[in-house]
């Protein structure tokens, strides 16, 4: 072969890197080894959730103002709060909305922004500013956006009361929270209220008024710290009588007889505790739901493996006929597409 045909040869030469894997068989299959054993120590490690994570970079400042209309909201909160939350560092954004009775206003900050900063931020300018809102207006609140993944919602049921169910979820989300299983939210039971009513007719018998006796109230329902006594010992002043037979034996005021005037003689306390419009049933038998959601760096599959085998566990102690199932689950529908991939 001349020298021109040697020239032409070597232009002819296919170059680049799929050419010189073209040309070196044993180099391409040993990266081809390197990279299923690569794929084979990074699978256990992966991952498994139904959403990609996102992050949330809002606040949302709300206040409520009863009986006011949406232009009054929006002209004495609106007006004042917005400017000064703009003025926040880090704020890309705002959305305001006023209603009849609230006003509600969400920042978004720019991406990549500190939220811990942040929230730290809009409530020194809220608290700056709550002054110049109206009187009988409430106390903005701060709420910071988070993204929640779901990866199950268990169902606690059975014929027994919802307060002991209550106690049972609470039981559940302890030992979720002991195994790892942190982001949960116990939803279906409201908290008790106590109720006193006091007739008109009682009021004027016994020559007392309502802001008197909720003066009462306040003053025996909490405890108050008094100092230390010594690096072991705390002191605590009165005693918190929360149930409704120690709030009617609260002593209103002490007669010239010697005798004492209590709420029990001038009306009627009541513990009102679940209210049907927001508890959960299934058939007859009251629930309580609890919501399992994943953490930024949890693994959908077994975080729903943890759940299961804390349900089983608790279900042997709980009394008969109460159950506790999982619904809503992913981790079904996570394993079906890895099988498929």
């Amino acid at each position: 072969m001349n020298k021109a045909s040697r020239n032409k040869a070597s232009r002819d030469k296919p170059t680049g890197i799929l050419s010189y894997f073209t040309r070196h068989h044993t180099i391409a299959n040993l990266l081809m080894v390197i990279m299923v054993i690569a794929g084979v120590f990074a699978f256990p490690n992966m991952r498994a959730q139904f959403f990609p994570d996102t992050i949330v970079d809002d606040i949302t400042v709300t206040t409520s103002w009863s009986g006011a209309g949406a232009e009054d909201v929006d002209r004495a909160i609106v007006q004042i709060m917005e400017p000064t939350l703009l003025a926040v560092e880090g704020v890309a954004s705002s959305t305001a909305r006023s209603s009849e009775g609230s006003a509600r206003i969400n920042l978004e900050f720019e991406p990549g922004w500190d939220m811990s900063r942040a929230a730290d931020d809009v409530q020194v300018a809220v608290d700056g500013i709550t002054g110049q809102l109206p009187e009988d207006a409430n106390d903005p609140r701060i709420r910071r956006g988070a993204w929640r993944d779901r990866v199950t919602d268990v169902v606690i049921t059975g014929p027994v009361g919802v307060d002991q169910l209550g106690r049972f979820a609470d039981e559940f989300v302890v030992h979720l929270f002991a195994e790892g299983v942190t982001r949960t939210t116990i939803r279906g039971v409201a908290s008790p209220s106590t109720i006193v009513e006091v007739p008109s007719l009682s009021l004027i018998q016994h020559d007392i008024t309502m802001a008197a006796i909720a003066d009462a109230i306040a003053e025996e329902a909490v405890v108050d710290p008094a100092g230390d006594v010594s690096n072991a010992a705390r002191v605590r002043t009165g005693v918190a009588k929360r149930g409704a037979d120690e709030i009617g034996n609260i002593v209103l005021r002490s007669n010239p007889d010697g005798s004492k005037l209590r709420i029990s003689d001038v009306g009627t306390v009541l513990v009102q505790g679940i209210d049907r419009n927001r508890a959960y049933f299934v058939g007859e038998n009251p629930a309580i739901s609890v919501r399992v959601d994943r953490s930024e760096q949890g693994d959908a599959i077994d975080i729903q493996r943890t759940v299961e085998d804390v349900a089983a566990d608790l279900t042997a102690t709980l009394p008969e006929g109460v159950s506790i199932d999982l619904i809503r689950t992913r981790a079904e529908a996570i394993t079906g597409r890895l099988n498929i991939l």
